[in-house]
């Protein structure tokens, strides 16, 4: 009121004054619409006064705080520190509430730490000596209206000189407050003013000695005068408190020549520290350094990344060196350094898929890079990562030559690549045999001779080998010994003969069969059983299981009492049916119910021997004869039906009992049809 009625006078004695009053109060009123349009009117008037001017500004940068415009709020307090700082600071201690203060304080640090971030200044250390004239010596040459534009402007375009006299505001206010003295020093690190900001880091490294992010920015400026023990010292203190990540905010204040300066120092400091030391607590320290050097470079150094990666696999820390790899493979895709250092991570913690998939895309880059690393692991290690990309290259070989798609070259070519690492890192048979598949399902059928013959000799002794020598041979029509490979293999590895045949065209398959069919008889003639089975093996798998080589089969398996798989041959025969004669179902059908038998399943051979009387029961009863025989067979069956006549199952009891009548009338079996009638005399069973 009292201003309200100074303000109606018509004397203008204190307008400024009085305007700038009745706005605080308005203010504290909680009326900010009002307060605000005092001080604008203070600000925009054509003849202001200084002081009222500065009371106006800090009035409305409180106002900007409330409604969330901090950045504004902070170019007013810059303005005002730049127009009179003693002003600004009695303003605020004297018209700033105490419970409004702690919140200015905090605002306006954040705002200038921003201002630092956001642009630096370009100008020289000439700025150190013109940063203390302040006042209003420029008032008498422009107005003041003038003076707060270019106060604005200047500001905006150069920060830190602002931000300074921001820092020493805040500074004033607080004495104590450790992030106003770093807010000054980095204000004026970026003007130039490098022993000032070093005096001040180290005042206030003299209340707190464990400060990380003041023992840094010392680091830097030490480094920058050029003493690097200084340095290291400092940067050692910083890794032992363990709070790498203060360099964050810091690196954004830093210029750039510095930032590289740093980056460069840092690395070389690690590389230093690995090459001496191998202990974990030197790893450790050599980490930290690294980190200094990627958070110098703006977070992405492919050097330090990587060289970080492989210290944090050697510390165990897999999942942290699989990040920094991921880091490099960002930016860089086809690295061929992240690329086989992540597969070997993963290959160390078992994952099969990753591992692999890393490896071969590191080896399709650059193969001469990838093969020392995995030469360097244990040999444990190296055998599981051969195997794994052994296993996947077979399994994508078989998939082409099965489907016949070897129009892949892409494919194809990426399995070349991936056996011609595996035979330069292991001289195991197995990679020497991948070798030559991959350069047979290529039609390099020279070129798969010559290394056969150079790993295993021109007759090699390994079955694997000699089958591939087979392959190669049929190109040259000789079919019997080809013959005689395919058959060893077949007894060995009856899978591995069928993958192989794959690349044997029909026509050479249809003569195969033919021969070993032929050679087949004649061993089983000789009663070579074991020799004679792969024959027939070899048979069966170029025909495609034609039943009449899966039966011949099924005989030799009979002789060398390996029943089990004599049934699966009978059971695809029987699947088969169609075409085939009666007598030569019937038969069938007998011939596996004596290999039923023989593994003792009798209810099951029971049912293959009704099903072939069924048939025709004059042939059955024939091939009964020749074996094994009707006595023995009707006794089964009177088991059999007597099993069933106990568990009450008449129906099947009846008719068991009723075939088996028909191989033999056998005694037992009559005295069961006959307690069959009387247990069901109330009952149908037919």
């Amino acid at each position: 009121d009292i201003c309200d009625h100074l303000l109606a006078a018509e004397q203008k004695t204190y307008y400024n004054t009085l305007l700038a009053l009745r706005g605080f109060c308005s203010l504290h009123a909680h009326d900010h619409q009002e307060a605000l349009q005092d001080f604008q009117k203070v600000i925009e008037h054509d003849s202001p006064h200084p002081n009222s001017c500065i009371k106006a500004l800090c009035g409305r940068g409180l106002i900007r705080i409330s409604g969330g415009s901090h950045y504004l709020a902070a170019l007013d307090y810059i303005t005002a520190c730049q127009l009179k700082l003693e002003e600004t600071i009695f303003t605020i201690k004297s018209y700033v509430p105490w419970n409004q203060r702690g919140l200015l304080l905090k605002v306006l640090q954040e705002e200038g730490q921003k201002m630092l971030q956001k642009k630096r200044y370009v100008g020289g250390s000439s700025v150190c000596g013109q940063k203390k004239k302040q006042g209003f010596t420029l008032i008498s040459f422009f107005s003041l209206k003038v003076i707060f534009l270019f106060f604005f402007f200047f500001v905006i375009s150069r920060d830190a000189p602002g931000v300074y006299q921001l820092a020493s505001l805040l500074v004033e206010l607080d004495t104590s407050d450790e992030a106003s003295r770093i807010l000054c020093a980095d204000a004026l690190y970026q003007m130039g003013c490098v022993e000032e900001a070093h005096k001040l880091l180290l005042l206030a490294l003299s209340g707190n000695p464990q400060r990380s992010p003041v023992l840094a920015r010392l680091a830097l400026l030490q480094l920058k005068k050029g003493f690097m023990y200084d340095s290291n010292q400092l940067l050692k203190k910083v890794i032992r408190i363990g709070d790498t990540s203060c360099l964050l905010p810091i690196m954004d204040i830093f210029k750039d020549e510095d930032r590289k300066l740093m980056q460069t120092h840092c690395r070389f400091r690690a590389l230093t520290i690995l090459k001496d030391k191998q202990e974990d607590a030197d790893i450790k320290e050599a980490i930290a350094y690294l980190s200094f050097a990627i958070i110098a470079s703006g977070g992405y150094d492919e050097d330090c990344l990587l060289i970080r990666a492989r210290c944090y696999g050697r510390l165990g820390q897999k999942k942290t060196a699989i990040f920094d790899f991921n880091a490099v493979l960002k930016e860089d895709p086809r690295n061929v350094q992240a690329l086989s250092g992540r597969g070997l991570i993963y290959l160390a913690l078992k994952q099969q898929k990753e591992a692999v998939q890393d490896l071969i895309s590191a080896l399709k880059v650059e193969a001469g890079a990838v093969i020392p690393a995995i030469l360097s692991l244990k040999h444990e290690a190296q055998g599981l990562i051969t195997q794994w990309l052994l296993q996947h290259g077979r399994t994508a070989l078989t998939e082409l030559v099965a489907t016949k798609d070897l129009s892949k070259e892409e494919t194809l070519g990426d399995l070349l690549m991936i056996a011609k690492a595996l035979i330069k890192i292991c001289k195991d048979s197995q990679y020497h045999i991948f070798y030559t598949d991959v350069l047979i399902a290529n039609g390099k059928y020279e070129e798969a001779l010559d290394h056969l013959q150079e790993a295993f000799g021109h007759s090699p002794a390994d079955d694997f080998a000699h089958a591939r020598l087979a392959v190669l041979q049929l190109e040259k029509r000789n079919v019997p010994v080809a013959a005689h490979s395919f058959s060893i293999l077949a007894k060995r590895d009856e899978r591995e003969l069928e993958f192989l045949l794959n690349f044997v065209d029909a026509k050479q398959q249809q003569h195969l069969f033919q021969v070993a069919a032929q050679e087949g008889k004649v061993l089983i003639k000789e009663h070579r059983y074991e020799k004679a089975l792969g024959y027939y093996t070899l048979a069966v798998l170029t025909s495609k299981d034609n039943p009449r080589y899966l039966r011949q089969r099924a005989a030799c398996l009979t002789h060398l009492k390996k029943y089990e798989k004599a049934l699966e041959d009978m059971e695809k025969v029987i699947q088969k049916h169609g075409r085939n004669s009666l007598k030569t179902r019937v038969e069938d059908h007998c011939s596996k119910g004596r290999l039923l038998l023989s593994v003792a399943e009798e209810e099951a051979a029971v049912k293959q021997y009704i099903e072939a009387l069924q048939l025709d029961e004059s042939v059955a009863l024939c091939s009964i004869m020749n074996g094994p025989g009707s006595e023995i067979l009707t006794k089964t069956f009177h088991k059999i039906a007597q099993y069933n006549f106990e568990m009450q199952r008449y129906e099947e009891a009846w008719k068991i009992t009723d075939y088996g009548l028909k191989i033999d009338k056998n005694t037992e079996l009559k005295k069961l049809k006959t307690r069959l009638k009387r247990e069901a005399s109330s009952c149908s069973v037919h």
